[in-house]
């Protein structure tokens, strides 16, 4: 996949294209990326995706509070793995914000990116205050010469897939839908960082995370069946996120995996983290006895998941 982030040596031979933030790159987007591909084919051209970065929202809400499902490294792997042949990705600021829809459709769809098919999502809005939707484009693809379609959407179990969806799911521990409307497991990408060191004087010697984009959506607190990759390899283990009550009072967030047979000095390094599913709420325990207990618990029933 060709990845472009600006025109400067932009060279696309009739370019299929798709517009989209694309957080999550789920079930519904790939939908999207499957037709794009296809009518790629189709019509002799090349697909091609433009996206945005930073996230369209990170910039224009005012919190700026949005947490995101993707790292822009996990959206280009994800883009790449759907198929997808060329990639452009524009910064999004204010300046760009303001670009009215008929400035963009003119200035990037036709100038800069010479759109030749477009395709778009059923509620796709763009431009200046979301002002242009798919009967904005369908006049000035008449005007410009180029054809476009919108395509219907996409429903997992009679629920529509959507970014939202997932994030919602996925701060209430609800794994399961999350990862049925992805079409993949969610993951954390973080570096090895040192801890207290108390887990491995129970048996459980576990690797803090720090995870290394602070827009990342961060799981529901609780404790979950996890695949955790690691230099290449994936190993089974079980993750704690949350503030640990039974180990301290400083309420500050921690996340830590124990790695089920596994030795080595990972300290240092970027582990990534796949949910598989959500087991419990975190608890307080009165005495390291009834942790570790509850941990050998957790440790039973994560085997069983993990080894259907």
């Amino acid at each position: 996949m060709q990845v472009y982030f600006d025109f400067k040596d932009y060279r696309v031979k009739r370019p299929i294209i798709t517009i989209g933030a694309f957080d999550g790159v789920h079930l519904g987007h790939y939908e999207i990326l499957k037709s794009l591909c296809t009518t790629a084919g189709e019509k002799e051209g090349e697909s091609l995706v433009l996206t945005f970065w930073p996230h369209p929202r990170m910039i224009l809400d005012k919190d700026n509070s949005i947490k995101l499902l993707n790292t822009l490294e996990e959206k280009i792997a994800l883009f790449e793995k759907a198929g997808v042949e060329n990639l452009v990705i524009l910064t999004f600021n204010k300046t760009f914000s303001d670009l009215s829809y008929s400035e963009f459709i003119k200035t990037v769809l036709v100038e800069k990116l010479n759109v030749f098919h477009l395709i778009v999502g059923y509620n796709h809005h763009f431009g200046k205050n979301r002002e242009g939707n798919y009967d904005k484009i369908s006049e000035y693809a008449l005007t410009f010469g180029f054809t476009s379609e919108k395509l219907d959407v996409k429903y997992i179990e009679n629920v529509k897939v959507s970014s939202s969806l997932i994030r919602d799911a996925l701060l209430k521990g609800d794994v399961d839908l999350a990862n049925r409307q992805l079409g993949y497991e969610y993951s954390i990408t973080g570096r090895v960082i040192p801890g207290d060191k108390i887990g491995r004087t129970i048996g459980f010697p576990t690797a803090n995370i720090s995870v290394n984009h602070d827009f990342k959506l961060i799981p529901h607190n609780g404790v979950y069946a996890v695949y955790v990759t690691v230099e290449n390899k994936n190993i089974k283990g079980m993750m704690n996120i949350g503030v640990r009550p039974s180990i301290n009072s400083d309420a500050k967030l921690t996340l830590e995996v124990h790695l089920f047979n596994f030795s080595g000095d990972i300290y240092g390094k970027d582990i990534t983290v796949h949910f598989k599913r959500w087991i419990r709420q975190e608890m307080h325990f009165e005495n390291i006895e009834q942790l570790t207990k509850q941990l050998n618990i957790d440790k039973t029933e994560i085997s069983n998941i993990l080894g259907e």
